[in-house]
């Protein structure tokens, strides 16, 4: 399994397997315009030159960052890539000097192994107020905020 960043060929794979599972109430679905504009967030797992997941990481500030839209196809779930995904986007925060990663999920246990602990959503409004705002789904919103915390 290759990690690699995304690049604009792979922008169109990438808004098909995210919104296959926002068509499913999965996750929030994510527009080309979006994905083009933040193709640098983008991690793509890639084995035998196919893509089998995607995970972005996003800085909201200078001590906070988001992982999103992470998505891996059905026939390749369960096989560590979306722990593998999660693992890079949280060394490339470090590396960066983020002290503070969070995900808005409907999976938290998934998370939880990876050490996130939950977190109130009221104490996120950089992404309150920036992102969901415009979510179809503010303010009755049933994501599970979770936080991981690089110890200092």
């Amino acid at each position: 399994m290759k990690i690699r960043k995304a690049t604009v060929s792979d922008i169109k794979l990438i808004h098909k397997l995210i919104n296959e599972f926002a068509k499913k109430g999965e996750m929030l679905p994510r527009s080309l315009n979006e994905l083009y504009e933040n193709i640098r967030d983008f991690l793509i797992a890639e084995q035998d030159n196919e893509i089998k997941g995607v995970c972005a990481l996003h800085i909201l500030w200078e001590d906070l960052a988001e992982i999103r839209s992470l998505a891996v196809k059905k026939e390749s779930q369960k096989k560590g890539i979306g722990s593998l995904l999660v693992k890079k986007c949280l060394n490339e925060a470090k590396k960066l000097g983020v002290n503070k990663v969070f995900v808005l999920t409907y999976i938290p246990e998934f998370f939880k192994k990876t050490g996130f602990m939950e977190l109130d959503k009221s104490k996120l409004p950089q992404k309150i107020w920036g992102d969901c705002i415009r979510c179809p789904k503010f303010p009755e919103c049933d994501e599970v905020a979770l936080i991981y915390e690089f110890k200092v």
